[in-house]
């Protein structure tokens, strides 16, 4: 089983406007655990070979407008992880990544840490809401969550972002 992210996906943070973000390109296969249920398909991908496009001028728009060249966010995933009923469509999957923020060769922030459950269903905080899709029967789905990114320990970013703050990550992706 094989998932690959898609174009149109978002990142929004805190009360700023979303990133449009053109994920193409990435994804990883999975390795199928055994489960105690007939329809419910448990899932994990390797950190080591699961790939995920970084955000850039050349893949995210902000306000319409693509990223500033040298602007950079590059994403290592730690663990994604959970479940995929064959028969309803839901999936759940738990998720942990690093974002590291960079302006050029020479300006890297500390890692942005995220932890959420990307899910079909629908999340709500206090800033944001979203809808998944199910998964359908060409393999298209759209995955949500929400998490809470704390605090780097670098005041510009803290500040700027306004750590702690909620995120909401949209993704769309085909899993087959």
């Amino acid at each position: 089983m094989k998932l690959q992210s898609l174009e149109r996906c978002r990142l929004t943070i805190g009360s700023y406007p979303p990133f449009i973000y053109n994920a193409s390109g990435g994804g990883g296969e999975a390795l199928l655990l055994s489960s105690q249920k007939n329809n419910l398909l448990c899932v994990t991908f390797s950190s080591k070979s699961f790939s995920i496009p970084p955000l850039c001028s050349k893949t995210t728009k902000f306000l319409s407008i693509p990223l500033p060249p040298g602007l950079k966010i590059t994403m290592s995933m730690d663990k994604l992880e959970g479940t995929i009923d064959k028969n309803s469509g839901e999936v759940f999957l738990e998720f942990e990544s690093k974002f590291l923020f960079s302006i050029g060769t020479i300006l890297k922030f500390p890692d942005l840490i995220v932890k959420t459950f990307l899910q079909t269903g629908k999340v709500k905080s206090k800033l944001h809401q979203a809808e998944g899709l199910v998964l359908q029967n060409d393999g298209n789905t759209k995955l949500v969550g929400i998490a809470i990114i704390p605090q780097t320990g670098n005041k510009l970013l803290d500040t700027f972002l306004n750590l702690p703050n909620e995120a909401l990550a949209e993704l769309r992706c085909k899993i087959k």
